[in-house]
């Protein structure tokens, strides 16, 4: 599970930066903060992370059909 780091700084924007998400799930947490701070993303720089993919393990007793 990914973290979000989030800082509020002196000028009274917000910086926030994913810990453990691969790939362009980063921009479900960035829309996430939008909605909770009433706010806008006007920059957004992108981590190695953000050009790995999510690798899916599953274990011996699980089927990608199991609900």
């Amino acid at each position: 599970m990914g973290k979000m780091k989030i800082k509020l700084l002196p000028d009274g924007s917000i910086q926030m930066e994913t810990e453990g998400v691969k790939g362009k799930k980063c921009m479900d947490y960035a829309k996430v903060l939008e909605r909770l701070a009433d706010a806008k993303v006007y920059n957004m720089e992108k981590t190695d992370e953000f050009y790995q993919q999510e690798i899916l393990e599953l274990d011996e007793t699980q089927r990608l059909g199991d609900t």
